[in-house]
């Protein structure tokens, strides 16, 4: 099994950036691949991805802990992906993600690196102007 780790911080209190990452439906949001995430109940998510040309839907789970600011989530298939993340308060209004994904699948070259940062550094913008957003509403 393989894992992949990033940590960044972002210009936005760490309750209100949780609160973000725990709504599985906003995973289409930063998450270039993904085109629907719909809650069915409990833990369970409906996805549907493009990937690598195709497309792909499954059944996911996701599991936050609001107390502790974490949250974990994988999906069912042959790369036994799974992942979790904590988002700490680092100052009033700045927070610290700290994410890690695992896969039996071995990437080449840094992709899922890449993948990672990138999808990171989306999250966070998009949840930030989201938070700027509903402070001038």
């Amino acid at each position: 099994m393989t894992t992949y780790t990033h940590t960044a911080e972002a210009d936005i209190p760490a309750d209100t950036l949780f609160a973000f990452l725990a709504d599985p439906t906003n995973l289409p949001r930063y998450f270039p691949q993904m085109t629907a995430a719909e809650p069915e109940g409990g833990e369970q998510v409906h996805v549907e991805a493009e990937v690598h040309g195709h497309h792909v839907e499954g059944e996911a789970w996701v599991r936050p802990d609001a107390s502790r600011r974490t949250l974990e989530w994988g999906a069912e298939g042959p790369d036994d992906y799974h992942g979790e993340l904590q988002v700490e308060e680092v100052a009033a209004g700045r927070s610290r993600l700290t994410i890690s994904l695992h896969s039996v699948r071995e990437a080449k070259g840094d992709e899922v690196q890449r993948g990672l940062e990138e999808t990171v550094a989306v999250l966070t913008q998009t949840a930030a102007a989201d938070d700027r957003a509903n402070d001038q509403a």
